[in-house]
């Protein structure tokens, strides 16, 4: 069986975690935060949910404590905007792929750039 469903669904998931996310009031969940991927079982019962900050590791670890302390709340209201049989368990795991994409990018402007000394 293709994974179709579950793909569908995981952009589904993406983009009602990111509204949820912003009207959290946790302290810690503040600043730049993305959500960089969204892992969701092929049979829908569990999701991993990446984050990333522009703030730095750091603020992500501290937002995805946050978020998993808030994960029930995020279940329920997830659940109450996708029409789904069951919804999935939620982790959040902080990523740190923004900030490695700033550096690249910063490596490839000093390259195409040189500093003239």
């Amino acid at each position: 069986m293709a994974s179709y469903r579950a793909d569908r669904t995981a952009e589904d998931v993406k983009r009602e975690l990111t509204a949820i996310m912003g009207t959290l009031k946790d302290p810690r969940i503040t600043g730049m935060l993305s959500i960089v991927k969204v892992d969701l079982a092929r049979d829908l019962s569990a999701c991993k949910v990446y984050i990333s900050s522009l703030d730095g590791m750091e603020a992500a670890r501290e937002a995805v404590k946050g978020l998993n302390n808030a994960a029930g709340f995020v279940r329920h209201e997830l659940g109450g905007r996708l029409a789904l049989r069951h919804t999935p368990s939620i982790k959040f795991i902080a990523d740190n792929s923004i900030e490695q994409s700033a550096e690249i990018l910063k490596i490839m402007e000093d390259i195409e750039h040189p500093k003239r000394g």
